[in-house]
């Protein structure tokens, strides 16, 4: 049971059975599996994929962003450099974030993660019983 959940996230498939598709549509998930049935209500990727995503892509294309603006060519062409510059990054954003998106996910079904739970404020728990005072 949850299997390889990188791969079949990569693969926009379910971490459980590794059939059924992760995704309706674009970056939106399914209510549950179509093959086993599991509820994808149970985890919520949040920002986390655009957050990695950004990243990564501010990393490859930073030096670009340096060196195109001292480039030395004609007008015409920096302007068409600077389109094709931001075209490939947009174009990089998008096909990323599904990928990103299907991996973190699985993740969480894989690891259980769920929403931090403060049941108390200030109370750390009991000692060990070798500890108590």
């Amino acid at each position: 049971m949850y299997e390889d959940p990188i791969k079949r996230g990569l693969k926009g498939r379910c971490a459980r059975c590794g059939e059924g598709k992760l995704f309706r549509s674009y970056l939106k998930f399914h209510d549950e599996c179509p093959a086993c049935e599991q509820d994808f209500g149970v985890a919520d990727t949040a920002d986390g994929p655009a957050f990695f995503v950004g990243f990564l892509v501010l990393i490859l294309f930073a030096p670009f962003y340096f060196i195109l603006p001292i480039v030395d060519v004609g007008l015409v062409t920096k302007v068409l450099l600077w389109i094709v510059l931001l075209s490939t990054m947009f174009g990089l954003v998008l096909a990323l974030l599904p990928l990103f998106k299907g991996v973190l996910f699985n993740l969480q079904l894989r690891h259980r993660a769920e929403e931090a739970k403060w049941e108390s404020t200030g109370r750390h728990g009991t000692p060990p019983n070798k500890r108590k005072n």
